[in-house]
């Protein structure tokens, strides 16, 4: 199991996904936090998957929600169950959609990509942030690669150490706002909030 493995894996796992995905919103205190902490409701959400329950969340909040993802087979679903959401087919790697966002979020999703592919994306996720914008993402606790499952199938995991993490947040012009690791009260997530400074 590669980083590359992942966009193939969710494009042939995408219904028993969207079926299986836990929908009782244990995300919902964080969401409330990148919401009350961003300039407005136009938010970005990197590998939105099918959209619930994350972007509907946000959709329902009057957010004006883009959901983005690699996987063609996810944005037909999240077309589906939003479809008054704007949906766009791109992998979040090297993503320019020439335009800034209140949020960007990557819950859940940034942390398929590989460790290089991860320090290349805060300048990405800079450029679609628009000055005291805020980002929000899940990692791992430090520096390593994991396996994970979804349905019947094996899926890539890494993570930088929290220090690098904090200094790509830093030399990209972020603020960290909160940072808990392994959050028991998100079934143990291990999640980062920061501000675009500006």
């Amino acid at each position: 199991m590669t980083p590359d493995d992942i966009l193939p894996t969710y494009e042939r796992l995408a219904p028993a996904f969207d079926r299986l995905r836990d929908k009782t919103l244990f995300e919902r205190s964080w969401l409330d936090r990148l919401l009350a902490h961003a300039p407005g409701r136009k938010v970005l959400d990197l590998g939105c998957g099918s959209g619930r329950p994350v972007a509907q969340y946000l959709f329902d909040r009057r957010c004006d929600v883009t959901g983005v993802d690699g996987a063609a087979a996810m944005i037909a679903l999240f077309k589906k169950n939003l479809p008054k959401a704007r949906a766009i087919h791109a992998d979040m790697r090297g993503l320019d959609l020439g335009e800034t966002f209140d949020a960007v979020l990557g819950w859940d999703s940034f942390f398929h990509l590989a460790k290089d592919d991860q320090r290349a994306m805060f300048p990405v996720f800079a450029k679609h942030l628009r000055p005291r914008g805020v980002l929000m993402f899940t990692s791992g606790t430090g520096d390593g690669e994991a396996i994970g499952h979804v349905d019947e199938a094996t899926v890539y995991h890494a993570s930088l150490a929290p220090e690098e993490y904090r200094k790509l947040l830093q030399d990209n012009g972020f603020e960290v706002l909160r940072h808990v690791v392994e959050d028991p009260e998100c079934q143990t997530r291990t999640i980062w909030l920061a501000r675009l400074k500006g």
